[in-house]
């Protein structure tokens, strides 16, 4: 469909269907925060591995409830387990929380409902409510998938990772995206900026995107509005990068030559344009074999589309699940038509007293505006040719 305009959705899955997993490498537990996991893992053993007490207390049998004082045997703590006789009729055992129950207790007495002198235990005559025991493989069984591939690991999954015993798991390896922007009006931050020249933002904000989303950027000095100086950087970048995501230089302008500068490179063009407000410049294409993703120049735009088809192609070289954070909300203020394309708005959501989510959208709809975008939390999508809304009507939202 190169030359077609491509609806959101169909842009979209133009662009997953170039993004191929990485393959993956092994990482220490400790370093694998934030990767995507490339095999699942997989319970070595139970856990617990044995009946582990609940509570500081004594074990003990029911059956031996009323029948009088009992005999404290020995005793069970974390890590070092009773070595005393077996369990006997009127026996007992000082046990502590996550020590491993001999046979035959089949309860635990929490400390504060036991009276001992020496070795004489007095217990409240009441049944225990409930045993106080965790039995062995009440957490998880051997065997049992704990992680299934594909997922993003969180602090969480790492600690259940790390009770199975896994000191390492297999993780995908991190896409490598070359980010270059273009543009005779863009210097550096900390750069000495003429009077008519503006700091690069965008390939910040992108770059850090990037990071979040799991994979690695690699920025690329600011390149002017020359074919040989972009097509020197995109050599460089195509060499080096597994995708490259060019900002700027590719509208209908005179100075727009960002693709004429890849012809070099085998350029094959997937997606001309998009049916999005904002971000219709978005493009994607092939060069020397590699992903090329094309943003716009303006901030709201450029983020608008890194969030909408970046982050999702990334997944996909990651090997993980595209899924996109949405929910309904009610409108307090006005949309417009959206008309011919699919539109988002930068909007603000938050949960009212009604405990309802409601949604507002920022005043200012400018793409080069970063202070709106910064204080946005949401985008509010509305399907192309979708009559105005007011408050009080069901929109749907992107989480930002």
């Amino acid at each position: 469909m190169a030359g077609a305009e491509h609806s959101v959705a169909a842009a979209r899955a133009e662009m997953l269907s170039a993004g191929k997993a990485l393959g993956s490498e092994p990482v220490a537990l400790e370093a694998a925060g934030g990767r995507t996991l490339a095999e699942a893992v997989t319970a070595a053993r139970a856990q617990p591995p044995f009946r582990a007490s609940a509570m500081d207390g004594y074990g003990a049998r029911t059956a031996d409830l009323g029948s009088g004082p009992l005999t404290v045997l020995g005793e069970a703590a974390a890590g070092r387990p009773y070595a005393g006789a077996p369990m006997r009729t009127g026996g007992a055992v000082r046990i502590f929380t996550g020590a491993a129950v001999p046979s035959g207790v089949d309860f635990v007495v929490p400390q504060e409902r036991a009276r001992r002198e020496g070795d004489a235990l007095w217990l409240e005559a009441a049944a225990p409510r409930r045993s106080n025991i965790r039995e062995a493989g009440v957490d998880f069984g051997a065997g049992e998938v704990l992680v299934r591939q594909g997922v993003r690991l969180n602090a969480r999954h790492i600690a259940l990772i790390a009770a199975s015993g896994a000191a390492t798991v297999q993780v995908a390896r991190r896409a490598r995206v070359a980010v270059l922007a273009t543009g005779d009006e863009l210097v550096r931050p900390g750069a000495a900026a003429g009077a008519h020249q503006i700091f690069d933002s965008v390939s910040f904000g992108i770059g850090a995107a990037i990071a979040e989303w799991g994979a690695e950027a690699l920025p690329l000095a600011i390149r002017p509005d020359s074919p040989g100086a972009i097509a020197a950087a995109a050599g460089d970048a195509l060499s080096r990068a597994d995708l490259l995501v060019v900002i700027g230089g590719a509208s209908v302008g005179d100075y727009d030559v960002v693709k004429q500068s890849l012809a070099g490179f085998g350029l094959r063009i997937a997606v001309e344009r998009v049916a999005i407000r904002p971000g219709r410049p978005t493009w994607f294409a092939r060069a020397a074999d590699k992903p090329v993703l094309g943003l716009p120049g303006n901030p709201a735009a450029a983020l608008v589309c890194a969030h909408l088809f970046l982050q999702p192609l990334l997944a996909a070289m990651l090997g993980r699940e595209v899924e996109e954070a949405s929910a309904v909300a009610l409108l307090e203020g006005e949309v417009a038509a959206s008309g011919a394309n699919e539109c988002y708005l930068r909007a603000v959501a938050s949960h009212a007293e009604d405990a309802c989510l409601r949604v507002r959208p920022c005043d200012n709809q400018d793409t080069s505006l970063l202070s709106v975008f910064a204080a946005a939390n949401t985008l509010i999508r509305r399907p192309a040719l979708a009559a105005a809304a007011t408050s009080g009507e069901r929109v749907e939202v992107l989480w930002l």
